[in-house]
């Protein structure tokens, strides 16, 4: 169903006065009479007995269709609209001209039967609570156990399907209470209903965009889609900028009697990714009792590594010297949080961190430890430098002097620091395992960007 805003409405409009102004007067095309416009809405009885079937077709050519038919808005020159509610329902038709835009009288259409097999499937009942009900939803701030907070990244085309069976590559999980900078906590008392009283009604209470709004809306279920009128999602106003469509064929990736996602392509500078919305129906989250357990802090393997004397200097010398590079093919970099990382492979920091660059700086390039006169080398793409390092036992901390990690001046990620911590590493495994360096630490959110090096 395509949706034709006022701004496109003018967009169009503009688009076929330029098309018609060619001439030196460059005066407007022809405004056609209303008698000139043809259309045609027609109530499929044989698929419908009670009119909920309806046909719209545009029959003027060299026009631009534009349908308001009350639950929605369309600009196809055909286009098929099913009533699942029995009612009467006004259909306006405007046609856009080289010469302006040409309204037509309203026509009614009546509806004499309900018929919900329109609006039956699960997923319906799932955001809406079925025909005559309504329910509401809010974004997740991680108090519901369902998602750790209201946004999550993933890569720009992520499917329903894809999250369904578990391949959709997330970019990043951020929780809200160690990003608060994502939304307001004032926005915990926005809400969002999906109705289906009387008609798939819409609207929202917005408390950082100081709005409340009331619309329709369209939910694709073949191919899960969700489309908003007069109203959009809720979302945090610092995003709205990042995105240039909050209403149209926004994608469902995940829908159950308890979560809801909504995917929005972000379109900024930043460039392309998918800004995924979590939220939890609102009486789930009212009712919602936290499990009571003994908490259990988990952390990745090897992390805070524990070396006997001299154990960490054997780690990267071996008995002479050992080189070391970035892992380019394997799991290169990662963001540590109290101990657990989250990246399986380069896909999963890639654009946030990795990218092209970083792969035209790693792999030619390597960086070697030698036990003789701590001599400390490295070789970023052929061209050396030299040093020594000194190791503090204490905090597994490495001390170059005057070098750094491999480079990569075009990154916000480029380590260079010169005090770099052993963050994970597994003694006796470091052939087969590496080892991780921490290059950058967060005190207040425990959290640590490190690099994934391997033996050469």
């Amino acid at each position: 169903m395509k949706i034709l805003k006022k701004l496109s409405w003018i967009l169009s409009l503009g688009v076929l006065m330029l098309s018609a102004c060619q001439k030196d007067n460059y005066e407007l095309g022809d405004m056609l009479d209303k008698s000139q416009i043809k259309f045609e809405v027609i109530q499929d009885l044989l698929t419908d007995p009670g009119g909920n079937t309806v046909i719209l077709i545009n029959k003027t050519p060299e026009t631009v269709a534009v349908w308001d038919y009350g639950t929605g808005k369309s600009n196809r020159d055909r286009d098929t609209v099913r009533f699942a509610f029995k009612g009467d329902y006004t259909i306006k038709y405007s046609a856009v001209t080289a010469g302006g835009v040409v309204e037509m009288d309203p026509v009614i259409v009546k509806v004499t039967d309900n018929n919900f097999n329109y609006v039956s499937d699960p997923l319906w009942i799932a955001l809406t609570g079925g025909p005559g009900n309504e329910k509401t939803w809010i974004l997740d701030y991680g108090k519901s156990g369902v998602f750790d907070g209201p946004l999550y990244y993933y890569v720009p085309l992520t499917t329903w399907k894809e999250m369904q069976d578990g391949t959709a590559q997330a970019g990043w999980k951020p929780d809200w209470p160690g990003n608060q900078w994502i939304i307001s906590a004032d926005d915990m008392a926005s809400t969002m209903t999906f109705s289906l009283k009387g008609g798939p009604f819409f609207k929202t209470h917005k408390v950082s965009e100081g709005k409340d709004e009331s619309g329709t809306y369209f939910f694709d279920v073949n191919n899960k889609t969700l489309t908003t009128f007069d109203g959009t999602i809720l979302r945090s106003s610092t995003f709205i900028a990042n995105a240039t469509n909050w209403t149209k064929d926004l994608v469902i990736l995940s829908l159950t009697e308890k979560q809801l996602q909504v995917g929005v392509r972000r379109t900024n500078s930043e460039g392309d990714y998918l800004y995924v919305w979590n939220f939890v129906s609102k009486e789930y989250a009212d009712n919602y009792v936290p499990p009571v357990t003994n908490p259990v802090v988990e952390v990745d393997p090897g992390f805070n590594p524990k070396f006997e004397s001299g154990g960490l200097l054997d780690m990267i010398t071996s008995s002479s010297l050992r080189t070391w590079a970035l892992d380019v093919t394997g799991n290169p970099v990662d963001w540590i949080a109290k101990g657990k990382g989250w990246t399986k492979g380069q896909g999963d920091s890639r654009d946030w961190g990795w990218n092209d660059s970083w792969v035209t700086a790693a792999e030619n390039s390597w960086i070697r430890f030698e036990k003789a006169g701590l001599k400390y080398t490295r070789s970023q793409n052929g061209v050396i430098t030299k040093g020594t390092f000194s190791i503090n036992e204490a905090t597994n901390e490495i001390v170059l002097d005057p070098n750094t990690l491999i480079q990569n001046t075009n990154s916000w990620m480029n380590p260079t620091q010169t005090t770099i911590k052993v963050i994970k590493a597994f003694p006796g495994e470091e052939v087969s395992k590496g080892i991780w360096f921490g290059t950058s630490y967060d005190p207040g959110k425990d959290e640590w960007l490190s690099f994934h090096y391997i033996m050469q």
